[in-house]
């Protein structure tokens, strides 16, 4: 009995610790940010003006690419702006081809259409990435995706931050668009927010494991300290593949912006199916990092959360079980309460205690452990309809 109460107490005080932990990470990173950018690292330097190339991947985003072509030829930073089209079979190139006459017209002459008529893969996304780093020219490489919106000031305010020398990657704030009413939209963007807080806490702790690739800035020079773009492994998640690698090498910093004029915005997934899949994909890439600080903490959070989802249907048979359900009740209490601390203006409306974020609360918990019994299994993620590794 001794050792059931160790365990099952041992259980709810460490997972409440840790949250609190990453959480106190968070606000570490929140504070630095607030300095860096009070000191100038806002990129409004004249001192401080490095060439940034801006790296797209597209594939079918005719539906999704308005927003961001639109909202790059608004950036106050000179760029140089190279989007990949990889092999789109809809009006994606010439939408591209336009953008590239309208820059020119407002003289941003250095963008550039990338054709793939080929992609080996086995990421395809990851190696129509590769090929735009090849040709990019900038001294800090600067990511985002085609389904997204970024603010006029994107570019400077992510290149601003990246002033202190030995900083090698830094990731921004993602945050989802609702275009629509219902629990659905509310909990994509509840569950984007949630995810750049562990990952924001996680960096402030030191444990740097991952980032949103569609808003994430690199150094170069720590880019060619690891051997380039080609020595990232393929992942399902490439990004935190890149940045677990940075922070292993030792010699540069990894840094998260957490303050919302760095802030993208992307289109939230019309469907369950599909935004399943999205999560699937990025839960698989922390299970599985080739890294193995990454993929230890990852696994152990993920596990943590999946014993109180189970323990949860379980207490009315077994009521000594009351510490896991309960733990996972606070820890997801905390998340909700960093949410709107921070991010409150990016949220849909409605208070804390309003019944949509109760249930998003809720859910959560059983949403996390689904994916992660799925990528135990071995099911694999897609993207844009193509099975990754």
């Amino acid at each position: 009995m001794i050792a059931l109460d160790f365990l099952r107490y041992g259980y709810g005080i460490f997972f409440v610790v840790l949250q609190s932990a990453l959480m106190f990470g968070f606000f570490l990173e929140w504070r630095r940010d607030r300095r860096a950018t009070g000191a100038g690292m806002d990129g409004k330097s004249p001192n401080f003006a490095p060439k940034v190339s801006v790296i797209i991947p597209i594939h079918n985003e005719e539906r999704r690419m308005e927003g961001l072509l639109r909202s790059l030829l608004k950036q106050d930073y000179p760029a140089q702006i190279i989007l990949v089209d990889d092999g789109s079979d809809d009006k994606s190139p010439e939408m591209l081809a336009e953008f590239v006459e309208n820059a020119r017209k407002l003289g941003m002459n250095d963008c550039k259409v990338i054709t793939l008529n080929e992609n080996p893969g086995p990421n395809r996304k990851q190696y129509a990435l590769s090929v735009g780093v090849a040709e990019a020219s900038g001294d800090y490489l600067l990511f985002t995706d085609g389904d997204c919106e970024v603010p006029p000031g994107w570019v400077r305010a992510m290149a601003g931050r990246m002033r202190d020398g030995d900083v090698g990657v830094l990731i921004g704030p993602v945050f989802k668009k609702k275009p629509g009413k219902g629990f659905f939209y509310l909990y994509q963007c509840y569950d984007h927010i949630i995810r750049y807080n562990y990952l924001a806490g996680s960096i402030g702790l030191g444990a740097a494991g991952g980032g949103f690739g569609n808003n994430l800035i690199v150094n170069r020079a720590a880019l060619d300290a690891i051997g380039g773009y080609g020595a990232v492994p393929s992942s399902p998640t490439e990004d935190a593949a890149l940045i677990s690698l940075i922070r292993a090498q030792g010699k540069y910093r990894v840094r998260a912006a957490a303050l919302t004029d760095a802030a993208v915005e992307t289109c939230a997934e019309e469907t369950w199916r599909g935004f399943a899949g999205q999560t699937l994909r990025w839960n698989n890439g922390g299970l599985f990092s080739p890294e193995p600080v990454t993929r230890f903490s990852y696994n152990l959070l993920m596990l943590l959360i999946t014993v109180g989802a189970f323990a949860f249907p379980l207490l009315p048979f077994f009521p000594w079980l009351w510490p896991l359900p309960v733990a996972c009740l606070i820890v997801m209490t905390e998340n909700t309460i960093a949410a709107f601390a921070f991010f409150r203006k990016k949220l849909p409306k409605g208070g804390f205690l309003n019944l949509g974020y109760l249930c998003t609360l809720l859910f959560a918990q059983p949403y996390f452990t689904l994916m992660t019994i799925m990528g135990y299994c071995g099911v694999k993620s897609k993207w844009k309809g193509r099975k990754l590794p």
